[in-house]
């Protein structure tokens, strides 16, 4: 596929849909094509408000429609897969907002399908593809802070009261909403050679984690220490440790900020990120690449990495006894 301009659509007409409509907007590679949701009405103001041509009242059109090039899916964790494989199935390329799916089972269904009908589908797991969680990487092995020993990553909003994370049923919870975000810095930055993982969980009246901390230690002997919470704000701060200084990222789910210091804490250097739209522009453009290239999937996060993060959040929630209805669901079959 190669033309100058893509037609992206939006899955999705919610908080996260009009981020990335306004992020589309301003990419000389898109072209605002369509919105869908389950209310005409709902997906006509969207589209109005946004510039995009067509506005569908159900999912199945859009996903019908052949003009249509990229899909971002924006719904909740527990449509995931419904929406995606509709997409898979009529063709179209998919960039599935994360938590990828509900679980690891419908992951590698996805995959499996998108691999035998040779459509392209990726995790919108945007700190994946920022350019400066590679800058940040670079400076943890540059020897500026010598050999790398710890790591810490916090995230937490105070969100806990919102559907999307009080219901199990729409696959609640902090982990899937927020703590992607710390595993996937601290995978970024250590790598994936993890020796063991401890954690601990709160859980709410729904039977979902509020609150979590998660460990892992690598066979190198380094440690990263994850703790997320959608029950209150915290600093949201990554800290990699090694053995000259350390590196403070500002927010590990949108840094814009790395500083380096010495083992005595005094500052030597600030690192900025480079102007951006929004952040969501590289998930997209990495997407368009992609498939201008004929690739099914992307180098920022391949289906092995996604499929690896599921298989995780599958083994932390039956340690914490987090269980989803999609859990127990069969995944249909093509």
């Amino acid at each position: 596929m190669s033309k100058e301009q893509n037609n992206v659509a939006i899955l999705g007409a919610g908080h996260i849909a009009a981020k990335m409509a306004a992020t589309l907007q301003q990419m000389k590679d898109v072209n605002c094509y369509a919105v869908a949701s389950r209310e005409q009405l709902r997906a006509e103001s969207f589209a109005k408000e946004w510039g995009f041509k067509q506005a569908y009242g159900s999912y199945e059109e859009l996903a019908a429609d052949p003009h249509v090039d990229l899909v971002y899916i924006a719904t909740p964790h527990s449509h995931h897969y419904e929406h995606a494989r509709l997409c898979i199935l009529n063709g179209k390329a998919v960039l599935c907002e994360k938590a990828f799916t509900a679980n690891a089972r419908q992951a590698e269904e996805l995959l499996r399908l998108a691999r035998e009908h040779n459509v392209f589908i990726t995790e919108a797991i945007w700190t994946r593809y920022m350019p400066f969680s590679g800058t940040i990487r670079e400076l943890v092995f540059s020897g500026a802070i010598g050999r790398p020993q710890m790591l810490t990553a916090s995230l937490g909003y105070p969100v806990a009261h919102k559907e999307r994370i009080a219901k199990p049923e729409l696959c609640g919870g902090a982990l899937l909403d927020l703590g992607v975000y710390p595993i996937n810095f601290a995978r970024m930055i250590f790598g994936t050679d993890i020796e063991d993982i401890r954690s601990h969980c709160v859980k709410n009246a729904n039977g979902v984690d509020i609150q979590n901390s998660i460990s892992f230690r690598y066979a190198d002997g380094k440690m990263a220490v994850m703790q997320v919470t959608a029950s209150c704000a915290n600093d949201r701060q990554g800290i990699i440790s090694g053995e000259k200084g350390y590196i403070v990222v500002d927010n590990i789910n949108n840094p814009h900020q790395a500083s380096i210091y010495d083992s005595d804490h005094q500052l030597v250097k600030i690192y900025d990120c480079q102007p951006q739209i929004s952040g969501y522009e590289y998930e997209v453009q990495a997407s368009i690449d992609a498939l201008r290239k004929g690739l099914l999937e992307t180098s920022a996060m391949p289906h092995a990495e996604t499929l690896e993060i599921m298989r995780l959040f599958d083994k932390l929630r039956m340690e914490w006894g987090v269980v989803y209805p999609a859990d127990t669901e069969e995944t249909g079959r093509e």
